[in-house]
């Protein structure tokens, strides 16, 4: 009896140390860290934050691809893939409404252990224009089917006649989310979010223990641009999540340089501070030519694990493609990046 209860323990606190030093990277204001999936430029996979962003895009079509590595300078690094692909399906000129659908894919691995989450989400948003069409309002519902685990293989047990149960855990979560994007004036636009995740809080649990659940996670994102001038412009963004007891805030500025807005010969440059609050401090660069947008993004660590990481944290590389079938129109007007 004394020698199964010790094994359990064991595995417990083997699989605690996992979680722990797999959800280590997420600043919050307590004393441990967790994480979630996320990204530094959430700009450039915004479905993956609030599916109600949806189908905020100017063109037929829009497709993602964002990759982060984190941590390689202290232990394996800690790598994150996400995906994204928005289409619109209906639209209602009447109305001033329609429908867009999305997919999301997203995939991390940390650790010695390879413990990471595969996720898949297929998000579906309505929107809807109000009054002479300065402002816009979108809600959106979203179901996602994700695997967590990990390579046990790697582990050492105490009593080798133990064994630590599943390797894998299945479950499925509901999201929702509404956005609000808003024209003031013709040099001043902003938009704004707020969204839930994980509803329901599946069982997560490898040992069958009970109350061992995802915890609801829930968001609020802002972003506003100001055009200066002609071919500037300021965009601040802040953002704010949390799961739990853990929690995020980050909040910075991009300066935005539009060279030419015309569809065929699109061009634009960005570069902008963002403050991870107690954890880092991100520059992002990105160009924005015709239909694609390349972004970096790099994270200079500031917690407590600067000593041990030389204060280099992560690095993001990012691209995104636009689908515009009447991009050949010399009269369209352009709405401007990074708003839609």
């Amino acid at each position: 009896m004394m020698k199964a209860a010790s094994g359990k323990i064991t595995k417990i606190v083997l699989l605690a140390c996992v979680s722990i030093a797999f959800h280590f990277s997420l600043s919050t204001f307590h004393t441990l860290h967790a994480q979630d999936i996320h990204f530094s430029m959430f700009d450039l996979d915004p479905i993956l934050y609030n599916p109600a962003y949806c189908g905020f895009f100017d063109g037929e079509a829009r497709f993602g691809l964002i990759y982060r590595n984190q941590w390689a300078s202290v232990t394996t690094p800690f790598q994150t893939l996400g995906m994204s692909a928005e289409v619109g399906l209906l639209h209602s000129e009447r109305l001033q409404g329609g429908l867009s659908a999305g997919l999301t894919f997203a995939a991390d691995r940390a650790g010695t252990l390879n413990y990471g989450t595969t996720s898949a989400a297929i998000s579906l948003a309505y929107y809807q224009a109000i009054g002479t069409g300065s402002d816009l309002l979108s809600f959106s519902g979203e179901a996602a089917y994700s695997q967590s685990g990990f390579n046990s293989s790697a582990i050492v047990l105490v009593d080798a006649t133990e064994s630590i149960g599943r390797e894998r855990v299945y479950y499925a979560t509901l999201g929702a989310g509404v956005a609000w994007f808003r024209e003031w004036t013709d040099r001043v636009f902003s938009k704004v979010g707020f969204s839930l995740h994980n509803i329901g809080e599946p069982d997560i649990s490898y040992l069958g223990l009970p109350d061992t659940r995802l915890k609801l996670r829930w968001n609020v994102y802002s972003r506003a641009e100001w055009r200066l001038t002609q071919g500037w412009a300021l965009c601040p963004v802040a953002a704010y999540q949390r799961q739990s007891h853990f929690e995020e805030l980050l909040y910075g500025c991009d300066v935005k340089w539009y060279l030419d807005e015309r569809p065929r010969h699109y061009l634009a440059f960005g570069a902008g501070l963002l403050h991870r609050y107690g954890d880092a401090l991100s520059l992002n660069i990105s160009v924005d030519w015709r239909s694609w947008t390349f972004a970096f993004c790099y994270d200079a660590n500031l917690s407590r694990l600067a000593q041990a990481s030389h204060t280099i944290g992560a690095f993001e590389l990012g691209i995104v493609y636009l689908l515009r079938k009447d991009a050949s129109n010399p009269h369209r007007e352009p709405i401007p990046c990074p708003i839609i």
